[in-house]
């Protein structure tokens, strides 16, 4: 059964103050590159080196002459965040999605540079290097509001906009941000938590995100506690929490938006409230929004087969490209 959603912020707190006073027996390990690219390569896997020089992870599959969709992932999370939409749609679209640097199999950029406008231009370059010239794009989280900007920088590239559980707006209590987020930005305490993470810290955050613990599996806590420890990702996720926000009026850009857009909510997300589905859909003219009664924060995890059924429908009202 769910665990209510504030005992689940309580759990987490408490196991991460306890791994950061005990510690661990020895400093957490990189996984040799190699070895997880022979883990987490499929045939549909290729590395396009992007404008700044980052090689990046993609995989490109699904119906090759079919609708684009590219799916962008959320912080610390990677492009196996959507294998459940790829499996519930790849016999209609062609499937994109990429490991955004600093995560995955992609690691750090090769300019130290993270963030929206950054990311901005790798989905960017990723679209041109696969001569995809105009396609719907979906973000979840952090990728969600990567997402819009693209949208709000891109309107002649994006036929339609899926922003499930995204960010974007700003929050009035800085004390409401994810707790896993501020400790990372807490000089040394970041250090300490990077170098000293594991395994059963990654199956917590994931347990505080997804509603019904049952959905977080092993293999799941498995590959995200792998991906975390490609080597340089630590170091980039303390590069890129810690920098400050390239534009923080960024948000402004969401009502200039003037395509297609649907938005997709959990209900119960600790991380993003799902009152910011409401801010979307009145910012954007013509969005629509669905709620997910007793859903977190990954949908696309959690309820696959439901919101891909909803995006497949939306996308059918779209003009084909």
């Amino acid at each position: 059964m769910p665990r209510p959603a504030h005992r689940r912020i309580h759990f987490a707190a408490a196991l991460s103050a306890l791994a950061l006073l005990s510690g661990a027996a020895a400093c957490a390990t990189d996984v040799p590159l190699q070895t997880l690219e022979e883990r987490y390569t499929t045939p549909a896997s290729r590395f396009i080196t992007v404008s700044d020089g980052t090689r990046v992870h993609v995989r490109d599959e699904g119906l090759r002459d079919g609708p684009v969709l590219v799916l962008l992932h959320g912080s610390n999370a990677a492009l196996q965040s959507w294998e459940p939409w790829v499996g519930q749609l790849k016999d209609r679209y062609r499937l994109v999605s990429l490991d955004f640097p600093g995560h995955g199999l992609t690691g750090p950029s090769a300019t130290r540079t993270y963030g929206g406008p950054a990311y901005v231009q790798v989905v960017d370059d990723v679209a041109g290097a696969l001569s995809i010239s105009r396609f719907a794009v979906a973000g979840n989280s952090m990728g969600g509001a990567v997402a819009w900007q693209y949208a709000a920088a891109h309107p002649d590239k994006v036929r339609a906009l899926i922003l499930v559980n995204a960010a974007g707006y700003p929050r009035a209590n800085p004390g409401s941000q994810p707790l896993i987020f501020r400790l990372i930005r807490t000089p040394v305490v970041g250090e300490f938590l990077s170098g000293f993470s594991n395994r059963s810290l990654i199956e917590s955050n994931l347990k505080e995100v997804i509603a019904d613990d049952s959905l977080v599996t092993e293999a799941m806590v498995d590959t995200y506690w792998d991906l975390l420890r490609r080597p340089g990702n630590r170091q980039a996720t303390l590069d890129r929490m810690r920098a400050p926000p390239a534009d923080p009026e960024a948000w402004r850009r969401i009502a200039t938006i003037r395509v297609p857009t649907l938005v997709l909510w959990g209900e119960v997300d600790p991380w993003i409230p799902a009152s910011d589905a409401a801010r979307f859909t009145a910012d954007i003219p013509g969005a629509r929004a669905i709620i997910y009664p007793g859903i977190g924060h990954l949908p696309q995890e959690e309820v696959p087969a439901r919101s891909a059924a909803d995006v497949a429908a939306f996308l059918a009202e779209v003009p084909a490209p």
